[in-house]
């Protein structure tokens, strides 16, 4: 390099930073002061609860462990005080217990490697609530398991339609001090779940989105493993707002081909998240935020080739009475996978573990010269060296200043509905995130083929067998023979995962964020 003229210095690179002021986070009761991107809600209550009047319990009983029965004193117990922290946070509780319903003893895993009889059971067992409207399931699991949870996550979701919150036994069951913690982040969960707001930021740190009747766009796409089966769909998520409060986001999902990061669907799910934007806002947005997770640097061009078009298309198709109908429309993607790091330059600048503290944005020094990009940290870095969220603006009809974006997607960040802390990436990508990953669980035999394939009901299993069966034979055929026979052992796995998936999301779920 020193041929060229090029030398690297060996120490790093000083740039300018700034330090953004954190949003005052409101409560119907109580005003937590804020600090180190975090805060209490010790004697809180949810600017709006949630409707807990018909909940259930159901205990998944494995052999050798958990409760001996619905009268067992240390299940009771929990109840209780899950009860009493639920209404205490002002969700609406019924004075009266819930119903208990208990599953057999489930079968070993020896004897059950793939859980389906285990499945079969908890279906049986869930049956039993009968047909009314149920509220929410608690779900208490003696232990995690790579089948049960998901198999009861696919089932309540696809199938039955009811929320579920599960309880990992090892974590509800802890001494006094740490149960009430454990029993006020579900309760954060649940209340969110049956559409309650936790809590809201004051109006000026807000302002960024309420001048105008804005919704707010998450969008990404998650893919199978190496672990998975060789044509495995990948997954497409598609969260949006509902009103001005910024805090319930529903989503679209749809399975597309393996590894395809393009959303072929994007028009469509657009569309659903514009019709229920409007019927819960009672007229359509003015100005529509996008922020997409999950793109390279590379790809920012096929964003604006492919899926540009698309969110245009759904403006156009919305409202058959008014195709004029057009808002304003910013696209923001948001990136994590990237190699800066800002340390602080002196003790003053960092928190107790030497990073830079949470509101710390780089807009200078290492940014585009050409694009419109920033790096911001909105959230404490709890160990190691804290990574920045990279926001790049790609797309901007809104005409967004530095300052109103970079303050706005900060006090965002404290409003992620399941934490009491800023979080490091905007909260609608990070629904969008969550909700693809949950819906990982719907074909979840598919995706984890380091297990037994037979948890799909056999279907997984033939399809790879199908495909080493033909390629075996493939001699006289060549490659190209072994390419179609790939291929249709790949179809055939994604059609299989099709039936898995069913219709996806059941309706009663559509309105709601059940995924968290």
């Amino acid at each position: 390099m020193r041929e060229f003229g090029v030398t690297v210095v060996g120490q790093m690179t000083i740039i300018p930073a700034r330090e953004l002021p954190p949003p005052s986070v409101t409560y119907r009761q109580g005003t937590p002061k804020v600090a180190n991107g975090g805060w209490n809600i010790l004697n809180v209550k949810f600017h709006a609860g949630g409707n807990l009047t018909n909940w259930k319990v159901l205990v998944v009983r494995e052999q050798g462990r958990g409760f001996s029965g619905p009268n067992d004193p240390a299940m009771t117990g929990l109840l209780h005080a899950f009860s009493n922290k639920c209404k205490d946070s002002g969700m609406t509780v019924p004075t009266g217990p819930p119903e208990i319903v208990p599953t057999p003893v489930l079968p070993s895993r020896s004897e059950d490697p793939g859980r389906q009889r285990a499945l079969g059971m908890i279906e049986e067992s869930i049956l039993q609530f009968g047909t009314g409207r149920i509220s929410i399931i608690v779900v208490l699991l003696a232990e995690r398991d790579d089948f049960i949870y998901p198999g009861i996550k696919r089932m309540a979701a696809v199938r039955f339609g009811i929320q579920t919150q599960c309880m990992l036994l090892k974590n509800a069951l802890k001494d006094p001090s740490k149960q009430d913690q454990y029993l006020s982040n579900v309760a954060l969960k649940v209340n969110t779940k049956l559409g309650g707001i936790n809590h809201r930021l004051d109006p000026r740190a807000m302002s960024w989105l309420t001048q105008k009747k804005t919704m707010m766009v998450g969008i990404d796409v998650t893919h199978p493993g190496p672990s998975s089966a060789s044509g495995t769909p990948s997954i497409a998520g598609v969260v949006a707002s509902i009103d001005n409060d910024f805090v319930q986001f529903p989503a679209s999902l749809r399975l597309q081909k393996s590894k395809q990061e393009g959303i072929a669907e994007l028009a469509t799910m657009m569309i659903e998240r514009l019709q229920l934007f409007r019927k819960h806002s009672k007229s359509l947005p003015d100005r529509v935020l996008v922020f997409r997770d999950g793109v390279s640097e590379g790809q920012f061009d096929k964003v604006l080739r492919d899926e540009l078009p698309q969110i245009i298309e759904a403006f156009k198709r919305i409202d058959p009475n008014n195709p004029r109908y057009r808002p304003s429309l910013s696209i923001t993607i948001c990136g994590k996978r990237h190699h800066a790091r800002f340390p602080a330059t002196d003790v003053s600048s960092a928190d107790r573990n030497g990073n830079t503290r949470p509101g710390t944005v780089v807009d200078k020094g290492i940014t585009s010269i050409f694009d419109f990009d920033f790096y911001l940290q909105a959230h404490a870095g709890l160990q190691g060296t804290v990574r920045p969220t990279h926001y790049s603006v790609i797309y901007d009809e809104n005409r967004l200043g530095a300052d109103e974006i970079q303050q706005g997607v900060h006090a965002t960040s404290y409003l992620y509905a399941r934490a009491t802390k800023a979080v490091s990436l905007i909260p609608a990508a990070y629904y969008a995130d969550v909700v693809c990953e949950q819906a990982r669980y719907w074909i979840h035999g598919f995706l984890n083929q380091g297990g037994d394939a037979s948890s799909t009901g056999g279907e997984s299993s033939a399809a790879t067998r199908g495909r080493g069966g033909a390629a075996g034979r493939g001699g006289r055929g060549g490659s190209e023979r072994m390419t179609q026979a790939r291929d249709a052992a790949e179809l055939r796995v994604y059609q299989a995962a099709e039936r898995m998936w069913g219709n996806g999301l059941h309706n009663n779920l559509k309105d709601t964020m059940f995924y968290l």
